[in-house]
């Protein structure tokens, strides 16, 4: 068997951003081979979302969903880093599940980072005038108000939402477990919902 050296263990930490124990403990059970122990390391979804963070993800699908009735529909763009993943059953599964999402729980918009700032302030004008009517001190207005906003957050971000079939996981959570298992950076890059009115 391979000698397992410091130089190795730092050289597949680089690579793959686990952790110093858990490289090491994938490289002796892949016998010293570095290549078997990213695969190990891939397998154990232990290479972090962080390090795919500046990676590309070109390859994807287009997903839909149209609810029973036909009166409300769901596309969705869903990113990945290669089209063997776009074309494997975990990612359509994904792909799927994030239509549900969308057409159940009705998120305006993919992340925080989207929101318009005029549509922050203006929610943030309503909670300061309730918590005002509540007759609450002026020097937790603020702190209230931002407790409000985080919540409606959760309630208008797509990646905040509570997974409508695991209400322990958020979308996010979902996603990079997905990351992690599949090894390459997930992002959900857009989605439209389309309600028909008679």
């Amino acid at each position: 068997m391979a000698e397992i050296t410091a130089a190795t263990v730092g050289k597949l930490r680089e690579m793959t951003n686990a952790g110093m124990m858990d490289c090491k403990k994938a490289l002796v059970e892949a016998g010293g081979d570095t290549e078997k122990a990213v695969e190990i390391l891939r397998k154990k979804g232990q290479a972090t979302a962080a390090k795919k963070a500046v990676r590309e993800a070109k390859e994807g699908v287009i997903a839909q969903h149209i609810a029973p009735g036909g009166r409300l529909g769901v596309l969705i763009e869903v990113n990945c880093e290669t089209d063997f993943v776009a074309r494997c059953d975990e990612f359509r599964e994904f792909c799927k599940d994030i239509c549900l999402q969308v057409c159940s729980a009705a998120p305006r918009w993919v992340k925080q980072e989207d929101v318009p700032e005029e549509a922050i302030e203006a929610e943030r004008q309503i909670y300061l005038a309730q918590a005002k009517q509540m007759g609450k001190p002026e020097k937790v207005l603020d702190k209230i108000v931002d407790g409000m906003l985080k919540k409606w957050f959760k309630d208008v971000c797509l990646l905040e939402q509570e997974f409508v079939k695991d209400k322990d996981k958020t979308i996010e959570e979902l996603m990079k477990e997905l990351s992690g298992k599949l090894g390459e950076k997930i992002v959900i890059r857009r989605f439209e919902r389309f309600l028909f009115f008679s």
